[in-house]
């Protein structure tokens, strides 16, 4: 028989694990993200010492050093999988070597040089940019939809020496020759044959080329502060700004899919465009750190998006909020939730369309995520959480200290109080976002434009001599410390996943020669993610608005996405003491014929015009029936 001091201690020993059970119990109920809170703070914090790592190496190790780490490792495996045709890790390191020797020996590249991609998506834009990497020079990422004094803008800003353009955007290119040739620039066509003086080929050169291995001493001067690659933002005004992405910065960018928890044995699906950050840094450098499978389409399409991801067994798939939107909008199949797609990455995600995705296709772990090319600091709603693009982490805001600041819509500032210093939002409200620039999360500011970088930065925020960043983002932290995106400040306003800067967009409005002032703003319309554009003009004494000659203006000099959608004729804009246009009763009033007065214009791509907006194709819009 069992002894009584024994059924003491058995007795003991239950209680014991009753009280950790029940103790378990309360605390999973108080903190019930307690355990991936833990989790993702251990994540973060691996993947600190991963990057300290790689900068104590000597040399540095960068993405380009990972990325022949991985051809040694998988020579045979396919990197890029692009229109029926596979590209290997060794076949893309090869052309690379061809890249390098070609563009040292016929553009004179060195070492600290910049040279400019003004390509579509195309698997070589990969063996261009370790071409690049191989010469110790960056890169800039030109969006292939800008034209005239924006691609100019944008190609001088960064001090590139060299342009190289798809063969298909030769047209474009010629259009800034001139001025291109004035400058001594280089221009690259990808192509073996080109009729037009001032453009070089590059594919002949390439292939008289050796694909041996470059000498690392070619780049031995790269370090992890030295500029990598250059993405364009928006901003708030003007034309797009050059943003700075060092090595260091590349790796943070690199390493998100490894946070995400994506493997080798992943294929990731990637139909945003390359000169786009999350396409490019996190898309084509993570597969590449992962050692992943790219499948890269030259343009998204909402009806080919599955079948892609059927083909290729597709398991991580990369979206933007509209990208999401639009898969969904498409009919209704049998096999809609017969994939093997397992995790979606982006960001921009409602929570409405977050529910019908994961309702129709299945249920895909959504990880969205909040940042911006520029910013020292990220979110990422690693919970799963709908709606959301974050949670505060307590090792997160511990290595990177940010914070939300009260906000002053009308006069578009912070709020500050007798001190001089910003007021922090209550608890559930809506805030901008702030984050402290330091040492650990430093502000590399836009190349070029040291004004806008000066701009970005709010000085004595809550303490005398503090520096920190201006998100331009307004958003709210809820009792439970979820993160949700409410809208951005200033005159910038996002459609189709883009930015669009309105005073870029009022400077080619105004120069038509019967357009005296524009302004331009974005309006809301249901069922769709941010706004569209829209813009309140006046006309010229004596002239009037064609239809036809405004939409071949805007349809020359703007990307569709930034293309105003409705015009509205007004007699005069309305401005504030300091001459600053109003634009607040604007936004209100929308495009409504019926309670507006004005004449009101709606843009009909399909005939090549503008068309006066009835009530017929109001309600369209408002009903979703009418696509734009």
């Amino acid at each position: 028989m069992m002894s009584l001091s024994s059924l003491f201690n058995m007795q003991g020993l239950w209680t014991a694990l009753a009280g950790l059970v029940l103790g378990m119990i309360f605390v999973h109920i108080q903190f019930p993200y307690l355990l991936q809170d833990c989790k993702y703070g251990w994540t973060l914090f691996r993947i600190k010492l991963k990057r300290d790592g790689f900068r104590k190496r000597k040399p540095f190790y960068t993405v380009l050093e990972c990325f022949l780490e991985r051809v040694r490792r998988q020579p045979d495996k396919a990197l890029i999988i692009f229109e029926g045709r596979e590209y290997s890790y060794l076949y893309v390191d090869r052309q690379s070597n061809r890249v390098a020797r070609a563009l040292r020996t016929h553009a004179d590249l060195r070492e600290g040089d910049t040279v400019a991609f003004f390509m579509s998506n195309d698997p070589s834009y990969a063996w261009l940019w370790f071409g690049l990497c191989k010469l110790g020079c960056a890169a800039s990422l030109l969006n292939y939809n800008i034209r005239s004094k924006s691609l100019l803008h944008c190609f001088s800003c960064c001090g590139a020496r060299v342009l190289i353009a798809s063969e298909e955007l030769k047209a474009a290119v010629e259009e800034v020759l001139p001025t291109l040739l004035e400058q001594n620039i280089s221009v690259f066509i990808l192509s073996k044959d080109c009729n037009t003086p001032g453009i070089e080929t590059l594919l002949d050169k390439m292939e008289q080329a050796s694909d041996e291995p470059i000498s690392p001493e070619l780049r031995s001067k790269v370090t992890m502060v030295s500029p990598a690659v250059y993405v364009y933002t928006s901003g708030t005004t003007g034309y797009p700004k050059a943003v700075v992405i060092n090595h260091d910065k590349l790796w943070a960018i690199t390493l998100y899919l490894s946070t995400c928890g994506a493997t080798s044995d992943d294929v990731i699906y990637s139909p945003l465009p390359l000169y786009h950050g999350a396409g490019f840094n996190l898309g084509l450098h993570g597969a590449i750190e992962r050692g992943m499978t790219v499948i890269l389409r030259r343009k998204f399409s909402a009806s080919a998006f599955w079948d892609d991801c059927r083909i290729h067994n597709v398991t991580i798939i990369q979206y933007i909020g509209e990208t999401m939107r639009y898969l969904c909008n498409t009919p209704e199949r049998e096999i809609d939730k017969t994939h093997k797609v397992r995790m979606a990455i982006g960001n921009g995600l409602r929570e409405d369309v977050w529910r019908s995705f994961q309702g129709r296709f299945g249920h895909i772990r959504i990880v969205e995520f909040y940042t911006a090319s520029e910013s020292n600091i990220g979110f990422m709603n690693y919970t799963g959480k709908m709606g959301a693009v974050g949670r505060e982490n307590f090792y997160q805001k511990r290595l990177c200290p940010y914070a939300l600041v009260q906000f002053d819509a009308e006069r578009e500032e912070p709020l500050r109080d007798s001190n001089g210093l910003c007021i922090p939002t209550p608890e559930g409200e809506t805030g901008l976002l702030v984050s402290e620039i330091t040492s650990a999360a430093p502000f590399l500011g836009y190349c070029g434009s040291p004004e806008q970088t000066e701009k970005k930065q709010m000085r004595n925020v809550f303490q005398k001599g503090d520096v920190y960043l201006n998100s331009g983002d307004l958003l709210r932290f809820d009792k439970d410390n979820f993160i949700y995106f409410q809208d951005r400040v200033g005159d910038t306003f996002r459609w189709k996943g883009e930015n669009v800067a309105t005073t870029e967009v009022e400077c080619v409005l105004v120069a038509l020669n019967f357009i005296e002032d524009a302004c331009v703003y974005g309006v809301k319309i249901p069922g769709t993610e941010g706004k569209i554009g829209m813009a309140a003009v006046t006309l010229k004494a004596g002239r009037e608005f064609s239809c036809s000659e405004a939409f071949l203006h805007v349809s020359k000099y703007l990307p569709p996405y930034a293309q105003p959608q409705f015009i509205r004729i007004q007699s005069c804009l309305e401005t504030t003491g300091t001459f600053k246009q109003v634009k607040s009763s604007l936004v209100r009033e929308g495009f409504n014929p019926s309670s507006i007065n004005d004449l009101l214009y709606f843009l009909m791509p399909r005939d090549k015009c503008y068309k006066p907006m009835t009530q017929i194709y109001y309600n369209s819009v408002i009903a979703g029936e009418l696509r734009i």
